[in-house]
């Protein structure tokens, strides 16, 4: 296929430029201002239409936390402990979830589907791409992020604690609990004797490798700083979810290095951490040099509203050009994906949206979304 005519956001250059983009099978093969169609080549003239990568919300409850379907079909939280590093989203993960479809269609193409907020750690996250029927065949990264939480949520989920002091002791002594079974593991495998494995520790000592980031629920400024603290005692890769106070603390995690999902900003202050919610939160921390995206978080407000989260940063102080960045090659680099998504490159996976005209127009609609080639809309 090739798609002829359109402007192409391009990131090098910041901004969007006229491009002619050569599909095959999944990826993007070429891309040149002028390209000639092949012998029996499909051919869409994109003439009109801004195109930019597929969106990537890097936090979402899509696909287990049903849209419309109640406590049925919501396998969010597990209650059983405060501690569920064994748990994985992918064994409750609804393909056949009707918010996927809008989402798509809507222009949004991947996402990371995490497990809630109300656990310590509450389990694995995976990145998910939006088309399939089967589960495993929608993951594009299974062990993506490991989720935590720090602050309301699980202060008050009567796992034991009720402190913040106590929330940040669980998640100590689970981190010196895996360091605990690293050592045993490696002593085992020293002396060839038996050793059982634990699936949570073992996904807890990905964690510690760096080879898994824990992404921490975090909404007020001493939850933040205690999240960058601990990431720090424990040389973590540590990635700051919601951050709605981050405005009081920017500088601070500019420089602790770790990136920023900002969001979701739309809805009432519901909870007493979320009282600073605000659209210039990723304009402010962008400009204090922190990587920024953006999150719907799904389904506390619906996913398919992503590129009006965008739009909204943009009329709020952020960057047009970071805006878009932050709901596509910034979440892609976050979730390690950026080798196959997240911007309109020879060799990426062909997540493409057609726009009518610029994302950030109030008229704006997805005319064409193709997920890894495959037309959605």
């Amino acid at each position: 296929m090739l798609i002829k005519g359109g402007l192409v956001l391009d990131f090098d250059k910041g901004c969007f430029t006229m491009e002619d983009i050569r599909v095959r099978g999944s990826k993007i093969t070429e891309m040149a201002p002028s390209l000639a169609p092949q012998a029996g080549e499909d051919v869409l003239d994109a003439s009109g239409s801004y195109i930019t990568p597929g969106l990537i919300d890097a936090h979402s409850h899509l696909l287990i936390s049903e849209e419309g379907m109640g406590s049925i079909g919501d396998d969010c939280c597990d209650y059983s402990d405060a501690l569920t590093p064994h748990l994985e989203v992918l064994d409750g993960m609804y393909p056949f979830d009707r918010a996927v479809e809008r989402s798509a269609r809507a222009g949004v193409t991947s996402v990371l589907v995490c497990p809630g907020s109300d656990g310590v750690i509450g389990g694995v996250c995976s990145v998910a791409k939006l088309k399939g029927t089967v589960a495993d065949e929608m993951i594009v990264l299974r062990h993506a992020a490991m989720k935590g939480a720090l602050g309301e949520n699980p202060k008050t989920a009567k796992h034991g604690f009720a402190s913040r002091m106590g929330v940040a002791y669980t998640l100590r002594k689970c981190l010196e609990d895996a360091k605990e079974y690293q050592y045993d593991r490696a002593q085992a495998q020293k002396n060839g004797s038996h050793f059982r494995k634990d699936p949570g520790m073992e996904n807890m000592a990905l964690v510690l490798e760096k080879k898994m980031p824990l992404h921490l629920h975090v909404h007020r400024s001493d939850d933040i700083c205690t999240a960058i603290r601990i990431g720090k005692e424990y040389d973590l890769d540590v990635v700051l979810i919601h951050c709605t106070d981050g405005i009081a603390v920017a500088d601070y995690i500019a420089k602790s290095g770790y990136p920023a999902i900002v969001g979701p900003s739309m809805g009432c202050a519901s909870k007493n951490e979320v009282w600073a919610k605000s659209f210039e939160t990723a304009g402010v921390l962008s400009r204090a040099g922190v990587k920024v995206c953006l999150t719907a978080d799904h389904d506390v407000t619906p996913l398919y509203y992503l590129p009006t989260y965008a739009e909204m940063a943009a009329r709020y102080g952020m960057d047009q050009v970071e805006a878009l960045k932050a709901v596509t090659l910034n979440p892609a680099q976050v979730l390690r994906i950026d080798d196959r998504k997240g911007s309109l490159q020879v060799g990426k996976d062909a997540d493409l949206v057609l726009w009518n005209a610029h994302p950030f127009d109030v008229t704006a609609r997805a005319r064409h979304v193709f997920i890894e080639g495959e037309p959605i809309c």
